[in-house]
């Protein structure tokens, strides 16, 4: 198997590229730091793995098609899409913040994706199947204060994710979106950098960097990823996954199947017309 893994040159994607290559798939690593990418890759290669560094920058038009070319030229078929590329920017009340910098976050986390979905689906469309997983975050499901274009870009990815599963029913192609947690990534970096900017999450970030404590391990995103791209939870779709708080490593065929046409796991407005279906579901399984 083959698989793209955007954003591979540190933090969750170099996990997820390195874990992928671990379960034997031919990773192509992509990001816009050719430096980051080698060491990623040679770490692969000396653990006896395959990959290839492709340095490109996902926001500029064009680059998903790019992108694809070079993972086929390289391996053959795109088995498995991971877009993992993110930034966080443009951090600040909206009214202070540069709007030229808060739509960069756009391009990046919610056009990237897109662009990246788009190229490689001809191919899986063509063979009936397939793997896309995205990065969710922070902001995607409440309210992010003072990081408004991130959590904008990061819950369009999740409804984007769910609109695309619906419009792949059936044909042997699932697209989930994954919420790692709060991994002590250098995005974190960004958010110290900020200072005071950064609101509450400032004082969360530098808790976490004191104490250590509270943080998810980044290697638990990479290991939810796997199970998706490698069919361990085969037949999931349209979902968004807390690689912290779901138990998805218990999750057998039967939770999978009930998974797949209930509302659980997806963006909704909380009113009595979802939060009935929700109760009978739970009222079933008691």
């Amino acid at each position: 198997m083959n698989a793209i893994v955007t954003g591979a040159g540190r933090g969750i994607g170099a996990a997820i590229a390195e874990r992928f290559a671990v379960e034997g798939l031919h990773v192509l690593a992509v990001s816009r730091t050719a430096s980051e990418l080698e060491r990623v890759c040679a770490r692969i290669r000396d653990s006896g793995g395959v990959a290839a560094a492709h340095a490109a920058d996902v926001s500029r038009s064009g680059a998903g098609a790019e992108i694809v070319r070079a993972c086929e030229q390289m391996f053959g078929d795109v088995d498995v899409l991971v877009n993992a590329a993110g930034v966080q920017g443009a951090i600040g009340r909206l009214v202070d913040v540069d709007l030229h910098a808060w739509w960069q976050v756009v391009e990046t986390n919610l056009r990237g994706t897109v662009e990246l979905c788009a190229a490689v689906l001809p191919g899986m469309m063509r063979r009936s199947s397939g793997v896309i997983i995205n990065l969710s975050g922070g902001g995607a499901t409440a309210p992010m204060p003072r990081f408004s274009a991130y959590a904008a870009s990061k819950a369009a990815v999740v409804r984007f994710t769910e609109t695309l599963a619906a419009e792949l029913l059936d044909r042997g192609i699932t697209v989930n979106a994954i919420a790692p947690g709060m991994v002590d990534t250098s995005m974190q970096d960004v958010v110290l950098a900020a200072g005071p900017d950064a609101g509450p999450e400032y004082e969360r970030v530098q808790r976490l960097r004191q104490s250590g404590e509270g943080g998810a391990p980044v290697g638990l995103a990479a290991e939810l990823a796997a199970a998706l791209a490698t069919g361990r939870l085969r037949g999931l779709t349209g979902k968004l996954i807390s690689a912290p708080h779901d138990d998805w490593r218990s999750w057998d065929a039967s939770h999978i199947s009930e998974l797949t046409t209930a509302p659980w796991l997806t963006l909704r407005r909380i009113d009595p017309f979802t939060i009935r279906p929700l109760c009978r579901s739970l009222e079933a399984h008691a």
